[in-house]
């Protein structure tokens, strides 16, 4: 979810959102303004701002895929990138280096950049 859609009263309280990461709930109250849509309060999550088809499902651009060996990681294409399973760390490890070498992208990868 988007940066600019956060939750009523977000940055009053400490509880619901305020020097942490917010979570979207629905403004519901009877007076709320939020809900009615006016003017200068946060915007309310509606259809009109859904990702378009050819975008969606993407992370930065490619289409994940979930890789749990080196196998796997051959079947890569240009426009997808890998996502490392569950797996030991020998295993990780050689699908790291491999990656590195057919420079594909690793969207799992924390600590350094991959390629």
């Amino acid at each position: 979810m988007s940066k600019k859609f956060k939750r009523q009263d977000s940055i009053r309280h400490f509880r619901i959102g305020k020097n942490r990461k917010v979570k979207w709930r629905r403004p519901k109250g009877r007076h709320s303004k939020m809900r009615e849509r006016r003017v200068s309060y946060p915007v309310v999550v509606i259809i009109g701002y859904k990702t378009s088809r050819k975008l969606s499902g993407r992370i930065n651009g490619l289409y994940p895929v979930l890789v749990h060996n080196t196998k796997d990681l051959l079947k890569v294409d240009k426009d997808q990138a890998a996502i490392i399973a569950k797996v030991g760390a020998k295993n990780k490890l050689n699908i790291i280096k491999l990656a590195q070498e057919k420079n594909i992208k690793v969207l799992n990868l924390k600590g350094e950049k991959s390629k």
